[in-house]
């Protein structure tokens, strides 16, 4: 391996691949490594057999989840926003050539022993059961609040700036009660926790913002979810570095990241050979030791994940072929929100009539399966379970010394947003520019 390349990827998560794509694009010379033989680390979908040897490797699957190659389980249980961040870059590379989309058919929130579906319409907002009539009245005055926003037309703002004041104020100006407040908050702004209520209320205008011009956009969530599963993504974003040069090697362990004695970048050595680059992007599982005594990543806390196999859909969602659920916090005496996200052979990841449902929470105590129980209660009978705690990871440093970028693990959020402003940030730091995207549109199935 005497070539040289300009940047070495390690790892084909979807955060490493949308990064070797973009780099392709623009023209570097980009080698794509993994030590696994298949697309996607942590954000992978795998078939039934990789499912089982994954988890349990000494058990084949049941004959009666029917054929391998029917299966793409998801490792990580996220969806894309319709009107996000993720969208925008399908559209701008182009990937989109290779995808098919679905919507996932409805989003659910967990509310006092029940779950209710979030109201896609103003109709299903007026039947929804997650407020009385009074409150509903208040809430249709906030929402028409946040519709008729113009930062530059202050008689839009009824007193408010949302860059100074608390979401807890906007909140109680319009006499919200808690439980609406933990609905907006958790399953409309998509927040994990409720540290965003004391801070200034932008950030958390802009996200009930992007979920109601997601919800708008294909009607019945606002979500959409690709053919064949989340695996799908990366391995889109590798045919597109392909397609500009980019070198792909899966199956390749790596075994040391070779610096310089002032400790700078030098190559990745695998198979005793080492292959020399200016800059190195990857995921933190391949710099969790290194030679040269550097600590470069910090464990900051873990997530449990659950990936349940039914035989049926989730019950109380309408008999829906794809959901999510969110269950805020407080509804349960947490800190951290649980998510269920579910889809089925409507999707093309498993066998007609079976259902993959994943839970997953930050991880608060010790025994981190006893609390996601709340989750795997409202599944049902579930036939098979697979349990992963992973930790996640961060960065001790921005890169630019010794020309290792490192990216972030995949967080606990539902949604695909934070991965990408893990893609801008690594890009600002490799390529000492901003990511500039252009604006298309999305064809999605119904």
């Amino acid at each position: 391996m005497d070539e040289e390349y300009d940047v070495i990827v390690l790892g084909t998560g979807l955060t490493e691949c949308i990064l070797s794509g973009l780099l392709s694009v623009e023209g570097k010379k980009v080698l794509h490594m993994d030590r696994n033989d298949y697309y996607g680390g942590d954000s992978a979908s795998l078939n039934l057999t990789q499912l089982y040897r994954k988890f349990r490797p000494d058990q084949t699957p049941p004959e009666e989840l029917g054929r391998d190659r029917d299966y793409a389980v998801d490792l990580v249980p996220k969806f894309i926003i319709a009107s996000g961040e993720l969208t925008k870059i399908l559209v701008h590379t182009d990937v989109t050539r290779y995808l098919e989309f679905k919507q996932i058919a409805g989003s659910f929130v967990y509310r006092d022993g029940k779950i209710s579906k979030v109201p896609s319409t103003e109709m299903e907002a007026v039947k929804s059961p997650l407020m009385g009539l009074f409150e509903k009245r208040r809430a249709k005055k906030f929402f028409e609040f946040l519709q008729n926003w113009k930062d530059d037309d202050p008689t839009t703002h009824q007193g408010i700036n949302l860059d100074t004041d608390s979401m807890k104020a906007v909140y109680e100006k319009f006499g919200l009660e808690a439980g609406t407040q933990d609905f907006i908050g958790h399953a409309m702004a998509l927040y994990l926790d409720d540290d965003y209520i004391t801070k200034p209320a932008r950030p958390a205008y802009n996200r009930i913002v992007l979920y109601t011009s997601s919800m708008a956009r294909y009607g019945k969530s606002p979500y959409i979810y690709p053919l064949y599963g989340l695996g799908e993504l990366p391995q889109s974003f590798a045919r597109l570095s392909a397609i500009y040069g980019g070198t792909y090697m899966l199956d390749k362990p790596i075994e040391k990241i070779v610096t310089s004695p002032d400790g700078k970048f030098v190559g990745v050595t695998s198979g005793g050979e080492t292959v020399k680059a200016k800059q190195v992007i990857g995921d933190p599982s391949y710099f969790l030791s290194a030679d040269d005594g550097k600590i470069r990543v910090l464990e900051e806390g873990k997530v449990v994940r659950a990936i349940c196999l039914l035989k049926h859909p989730i019950p109380g969602t309408d008999d829906s072929d794809s959901c999510q659920i969110i269950i805020p916090q407080n509804q349960v005496g947490r800190r951290n929100d649980i998510y269920i996200a579910m889809v089925s052979s409507t999707h093309n990841v498993c066998a007609k009539d079976v259902y993959v449902a994943i839970v997953s929470t930050i991880v608060e105590t010790s025994a981190p399966e006893n609390e996601i129980q709340p989750g795997l209660r409202l599944l049902g009978p579930i036939y098979d379970k697979f349990v992963e705690i992973k930790p996640l990871y961060t960065h001790t440093s921005d890169g630019k010394a010794d020309n290792i970028f490192i990216t972030s693990s995949y967080d606990a959020t539902s949604h695909f947003e934070t991965v990408v402003d893990d893609v801008h940030d690594v890009w600002n730091r490799v390529v000492g520019k901003e990511l500039v995207l252009k604006k298309r549109d999305l064809e999605v199935q119904e």
